[in-house]
């Protein structure tokens, strides 16, 4: 039996591997896609020659690590994008190696590259002000005022990730007396998170504003033609509607994202003294790792609440102006990782 060619195992690697065997969603396969694709590129340039024309021999690991230094030096990229590119390549080099065993040594000093470090990525959310300042400033009129009122208090109530608003479908949502919507995670995991009957209010609005669309596999949020709201189409509305808060302070605060609104969640449910392990169920953060923060993070916060309900004494200086969770580092790394 003749030995599989690389474009038979990379083939295999997406069509059989990452959809079928590991059930992976179509954005992480093209991120992979993406990554193989640049680094083929990367190889065939290198051994100057066509890429249907690579062998396996061809993927050495020095070829790995200056593909790695490439991606830093000439493409530019920042490190957390270089140390995202090398684990998908690690994914591809197991997989590689259960194929083709005679790649073991290569697939062993890939897996070896170590990550670099990168200090922890800002952490951004709203305050309870700027939401409501957010809301009062929604226009009212229209079908597109309707759906866009609903599409951020829905961000916000659920702390829903924007692929998971992309793809709800009318049939995802039970807006009965206990409203609620099952959303399609990360892993191709289900979630139920609970609505608030205002969220459940203004989603019904959509929903009745035209009767004929309110079919089980329709999108929840739609644009006027009918077709889903696409990711991009998400961030084009949330950044127009909360574009008047980048004004409000001195310095102006950093474009509102999606992504924004789920770290806002997590902060308020925090704030409102939800244990963080709901938290984890609410937001669909179920990492290992991620949990064993929660129990650390929870004792800090527990211990911080402490410190400020403090009985009044000669000595204090009264409550703090914000919570004091807020200059736990450890915390705001954990939203950051969200």
């Amino acid at each position: 039996m003749n030995p599989p060619t690389l474009g038979q195992i990379v083939y295999a690697f997406f069509a059989d591997h990452l959809k079928a065997q590991r059930g992976l969603r179509p954005l992480t396969i093209k991120s992979y896609r993406d990554t193989l694709r640049l680094f083929l590129h990367f190889v065939a340039a290198d051994a100057q020659r066509a890429i249907s024309r690579l062998v396996l021999a061809d993927l050495t690991f020095e070829r790995a690590l200056a593909f790695l230094g490439h991606l830093e030096t000439n493409r530019g990229n920042h490190i957390r994008t270089r140390n995202q590119r090398l684990a998908a390549l690690r994914t591809f080099f197991d997989y590689l190696i259960a194929r083709a065993p005679e790649m073991l040594v290569v697939g062993e000093r890939v897996a070896a590259i170590p990550t670099k470090r990168v200090a922890p990525a800002e952490t951004f959310f709203l305050e309870r002000d700027e939401v409501s300042a957010l809301f009062a400033r929604l226009p009212s009129r229209g079908w597109a005022a309707a759906r866009d009122r609903a599409l951020l208090l829905f961000l916000y109530n659920t702390g829903a990730r924007v692929q998971e608003v992309a793809a709800l479908r009318v049939s995802n949502l039970d807006l009965g007396p206990s409203p609620r919507v099952h959303l399609h995670g990360k892993g191709d995991k289900w979630r139920t998170c609970p609505l608030w009957e205002e969220t459940a209010r203004q989603l019904r609005a959509v929903l009745d504003w035209d009767r004929t669309t309110s079919t089980p596999s329709n999108p929840v949020f739609a644009a006027r033609g009918g077709a889903p709201l696409t990711r991009f189409g998400i961030y084009k509305i949330v950044r127009r509607h909360t574009a008047c808060l980048a004004n409000d302070r001195t310095p102006p605060r950093r474009p509102v994202s999606p992504h924004i609104f789920r770290h806002t969640t997590a902060v308020h449910l925090l704030e409102a003294g939800v244990e963080v392990n709901v938290i984890r169920g609410w937001l669909g953060h179920v990492s290992l790792e991620t949990t064993n923060h929660y129990a650390e993070i929870n004792a800090r916060a527990k211990e911080a609440a402490l410190r400020v309900c403090e009985p009044p004494t000669e000595s204090s200086e009264g409550f703090p102006r914000k919570p004091v969770w807020r200059s736990d580092q450890a915390l705001l790394d954990w939203l950051a990782s969200l």
